[in-house]
């Protein structure tokens, strides 16, 4: 197929600044210009070339700073390439900052009209759309409200609903499945699945490289702004994988700290690692590791450190036990990551409902870098859950549903 996206040698800097730079032009006058200047320039992107085609989906994968976001803001118009080119043919839909464009005191209506004419659309085509939007995002009680009055939750729903409801031929997305429950989530990637089928090109960037290997026909790693490999998304993952563990199982202690933790009658030994410059504690789970389908799970991590780390990102997966298939995959990347750590303190995930099917599963909980380089201290496969429901043999959720026929009179 053709290319929808021509990506050829593509480069982006941006500049250094002291971190005593004054932050005004009167006190950068005062100082005599003083710090005002870059300290230094650093490439974001170098030398990238990438092509991706109508139907095809094109996962990015690599540490936060390398590169991955100013990739698809170069793709999506916002900035200006420094070397090389971009190519695109086709509107384009932008999942870069779900509910960013957003004014928060015009209603969610009054922004989906505001946000389909941006996209490229007429106001009666996006009259034709609105009903549909609306439903998608699940929002028919609150539409007339102002998006001040909405939860981060919500604005992202109806972020994504615009998004993909007006119709774009390229569709960029950057961790988009942090939108809404599980069930939701799925109503997401069943929209994505159809527009990719309907000819759209998508890139997508996201840290769960199983829904790099699971999405994906193909998928790039990018490191410091460079490309270090692209093919089949699970060779690409599998290379990524390989040295992010290999990193951490360098820097894991010969004999990691067996740990005894609240609500858990297990020891982490083989199953922890890490460098241990910070270290998980204890993990609770709430109401406990034992739970119905869509009932809420709060994860309550304590965490130590005797000396101070920079910034850091928590992650909490759940895996299901007899083959290991991810079913949700959640991080503090955009949310609360800390400047520092130091001392004790305690993390906690909060889940309105989880909608897993019945069976067996565990609750994987760690402590990384923010570049993701490596890990600080991550349990893999410790915490048991237990979801007490009807299985899904062939899926893992269980979301609340009812069928209802309804007759049309003869015609």
């Amino acid at each position: 197929m053709a290319a929808a996206i021509q990506i050829e040698n593509l480069g982006k800097h941006f500049r250094r600044y002291h971190r005593d730079r004054p932050p005004t032009l009167k006190e950068t006058i005062l100082s005599g210009w003083r710090s005002s200047k870059s300290v230094e320039q650093f490439w974001a992107l170098r030398h990238v070339d990438l092509d991706v085609s109508r139907g095809e989906m094109v996962g990015i994968v690599g540490q936060n700073g390398a590169g991955k976001s100013t990739l698809l803001q170069m793709v999506g118009g916002v900035g200006t390439p420094d070397e090389g080119r971009v190519r695109v043919e086709g509107r384009i839909g932008a999942l870069l900052d779900l509910g960013a464009g957003f004014s928060p005191d015009l209603t969610g209506g009054e922004n989906i009209d505001i946000a389909g004419v941006a996209a490229g659309l007429t106001r009666g085509e996006v009259r034709q759309r609105f009903d549909r939007i609306v439903a998608f995002a699940e929002l028919e009680e609150a539409i007339d409200n102002p998006v001040r009055t909405y939860s981060s939750g919500m604005q992202m729903r109806l972020g994504f609903s615009v998004a993909v409801n007006t119709e774009p031929e390229i569709l960029l997305i950057d961790e988009f499945l942090s939108v809404g429950d599980l069930a939701f989530q799925a109503k997401c990637l069943d929209r994505i699945q159809e527009m990719k089928a309907q000819g759209c090109a998508i890139m997508l960037i996201s840290h769960s490289l199983g829904q790099i290997t699971d999405l994906c026909d193909r998928a790039v790693w990018l490191r410091r702004g460079e490309v270090v490999v692209e093919g089949l998304p699970e060779v690409v993952a599998g290379q990524y994988a390989v040295n992010m563990r290999s990193e951490t199982r360098r820097r894991t202690p010969n004999q990691a700290p067996s740990l005894a933790s609240s609500g858990c009658e297990l020891q982490v030994n083989r199953n922890r690692f890490g460098s241990m410059e910070a270290e998980i504690s204890a993990v609770r789970l709430t109401p406990g590791p034992r739970i119905g389908s869509g009932e809420p799970l709060r994860v309550e991590i304590d965490v130590t450190s005797e000396q101070p780390v920079q910034a850091v990102n928590f992650n909490v997966s759940v895996t299901r036990k007899n083959d290991g298939q991810v079913c949700l995959d959640l991080n503090t990347t955009d949310e609360a990551q800390m400047a520092a750590l130091s001392g004790a303190a305690t993390i906690v995930l909060s889940l309105r409902r989880l909608d897993l099917a019945g069976g067996d599963y565990f609750v994987n909980v760690g402590i990384f870098r923010a570049d993701w380089e490596y890990a600080y201290d991550y349990h893999w496969e410790v915490y048991p859950l237990s979801i007490e429901g009807p299985e899904n043999p062939k899926g893992v959720l269980c979301p609340p549903f009812r069928w209802s026929i309804g007759r049309r009179p003869a015609v």
